[in-house]
C-alpha cells in the first residue's frame, strides 16, 4: 500500500478536496479520489471527510492507495485489429461474434481477454472485468470501439459520450425499402416488460433515444442505411429500425422470425465510423472501418437479386 501526504497552502484553501487532490496528484482521476474518500482511504488531520469538504490552510491530508486488485481475466492473444493506439487511447475493430467483456458463459475469447494480452495499461474505472471499456457494442455487431488506457482518458471519453459530442456511425442492411433518403427516429427505449432480455420503444421506465439515418442504396426488398447515434442506448439501432418497420437483416432478437437466407451470423450491423476528441491533445480524431466480408457478401447477394 502506497501512502501520500500533503499540506494545504494558502492558495488552495476554500477549494473542494476532490478537485484539489486530482490537481495535485496526476496519477489519480477525480472519480478515483472521490471513491477513495468514500472508502475512508483519504483523511484530513486524521479524520474522514466528504468529497465536497472545503480544504483549509494547514490541513494535513493523507492518501492511502490500496494495492491494485488482481485482474481475474486470462490474457489471450486474439490478434486484435488495432486501428489506432497511443499512451492514452486505443481504437479496435471488433469482429462479429466477439463478446466485449467477460460474463457468465463467456469467460474467454472476449475483447477484454485480447486487450489484456495486447497491453497492460488500461483504465480501471469500470472494474476488473471491464478494464478500459468506455462503451460497448453487441456481440454480433462488428466495428469500432474506443478503449481508455488510463482513468483520465476514460473520464474524458465518458464525458464526450454524455455530451453527445462523439460521432458514431453504423452501417446496417434492413428489410424493406425505405422511401425517405434521410430521417430521424426519436423514440424512448426501455426494458421490454414481456421479455426482460429485450429492449423496446416505450414511455415506461425508459430513456430518450435518437437515431439519424441516411439511405445509402436500395434493393428490391431491402435497404442499406447509415445510422448515426445521438444517444447510445442498449440495442438502440436494432430497436429503432424494428420500430419504424425496417428490422435489421439476420437480427435474431428483433428481426423476422423466418430464418435468414443471408451469409451472415448475427445482425447485419457494423460500427463503421468513430470520432472523438483526444483526451490529452484536444485533437479531433476520426476513424473508419470497412464493411466486414460477411456484410459485403450480403450486399452482393442483394445486387444479384436486383439484376
Amino acid at each position: 500500500m502506497n501512502q501520500f501526504q500533503s499540506t494545504i497552502t494558502n492558495d488552495l484553501k476554500g477549494k473542494r478536496i476532490d478537485k484539489v487532490l486530482a490537481d495535485l496528484y496526476e496519477q489519480f482521476s477525480r472519480s478515483q479520489i472521490q471513491q477513495m474518500i468514500q472508502d475512508g482511504h483519504i483523511k484530513v488531520n486524521d479524520d474522514t471527510v466528504k468529497s465536497n469538504y472545503k480544504v483549509a490552510e494547514g490541513d494535513n491530508i493523507t492518501i492511502e492507495e490500496k494495492d491494485p486488485e488482481v485482474l481475474d481475466v486470462v490474457a489471450e492473444d486474439l490478434n486484435l485489429d488495432i486501428v489506432y493506439e497511443d499512451e492514452d487511447v486505443l481504437v479496435v475493430n471488433k469482429p462479429r461474434g466477439m463478446v466485449v467483456h467477460p460474463a457468465p458463459g463467456h469467460t474467454s475469447g472476449t475483447l477484454v481477454n485480447g486487450l489484456m494480452a495486447h497491453c497492460s495499461d488500461l483504465s480501471g474505472i469500470n472494474g476488473v472485468i471491464r478494464p478500459g471499456i468506455v462503451h460497448r457494442i453487441d456481440k454480433d455487431t462488428s466495428g469500432l470501439l474506443m478503449v481508455a488506457k488510463n482513468d483520465r482518458a476514460h473520464e474524458s471519453l465518458v464525458e464526450q459520450l454524455k455530451a453527445k459530442t462523439t460521432k458514431r456511425v453504423y452501417h446496417a442492411i434492413v428489410h424493406g425499402v425505405i422511401s425517405h433518403d434521410t430521417g430521424t427516429i426519436d423514440a424512448p427505449i426501455g426494458r421490454d416488460t414481456d421479455d426482460r432480455q429485450s429492449m423496446t420503444v416505450t414511455e415506461k421506465n425508459s430513456r430518450d433515444a435518437v437515431t439519424h439515418f441516411q439511405v445509402l442504396s436500395r434493393y428490391k426488398n431491402h435497404t442499406h442505411v447509415a445510422c448515426e447515434l445521438e444517444t447510445g442506448r442498449t440495442h438502440q439501432i436494432r430497436v429503432h429500425m424494428k420500430y419504424i418497420g425496417f428490422p435489421i437483416v439476420a437480427d435474431p432478437k428483433y428481426g423476422p422470425r423466418k430464418k435468414s437466407t443471408f451469409p451472415i451470423e448475427g445482425q447485419a450491423l457494423h460500427a463503421a465510423l468513430l470520432g472523438f476528441v483526444h483526451p490529452k491533445t484536444g485533437e479531433e480524431l476520426t476513424f473508419e472501418a470497412p464493411l466486414p466480408e460477411d456484410m459485403v457478401a450480403c450486399l452482393e447477394q442483394l445486387k444479384r437479386e436486383n439484376s
